[in-house]
């Protein structure tokens, strides 16, 4: 496989149920498809769950996919898709999952992130990741003198009138 085959592959977007684009990165895929999640998740014998002592009163807390065989017994309680999806919706999350390990075994990874990190659209026919952020260093700090600047001498007095020490 070439260079140009990789990167495309990289980027390939695939059609999902219901006008939904999900795009193929290095292997995962990210969707926001009830039908799409349920299936995956129970060709993997994985349940939805919440944590225990996470939400509140009106609240379900932090969803999880279970699989068989993980140590979230203690950690983890069942709850039905609908509770699931209904948090799922609310908080705004999609999922980026796994179909095959790089050699070729079924993958259980999966991640629960907002939409924000990642626009899944609609109608257009393409999804795109939002632009990066960039940080902006706060002006007349000492981290904005970065660039071959000399920072400013904080001392009000000059050095030679300052005292000096005696033994």
């Amino acid at each position: 496989m070439n260079q140009n085959s990789r990167a495309l592959e990289r980027n390939l977007l695939v059609d999902l149920e219901g006008g939904l684009m999900a795009r193929v990165t290095s292997g995962s895929k990210t969707t926001t498809n009830r039908n799409e999640i349920i299936k995956w998740a129970e060709e993997r014998g994985a349940k939805p769950t919440r944590i225990k002592g996470t939400g509140g009163r009106n609240d379900i807390g932090m969803i999880r996919l279970d699989f068989p065989g993980y140590s979230g017994a203690k950690s983890l309680e069942p709850i039905s898709w609908d509770q699931f999806f209904k948090k799922f919706e609310e908080s705004n999350l999609a999922l980026v999952y796994r179909e095959q390990t790089a050699g070729g075994e079924r993958s259980n990874f999966n991640k629960l992130i907002g939409r924000e990190t990642v626009r899944l659209s609609s109608g257009s026919g393409r999804k795109i990741a939002p632009p990066r952020r960039r940080t902006q260093k706060p002006r007349g700090s000492a981290a904005s003198n970065v660039r071959g600047r000399k920072a400013p001498n904080r001392s009000s007095k000059p050095v030679s009138s300052r005292k000096r020490r005696t033994a």
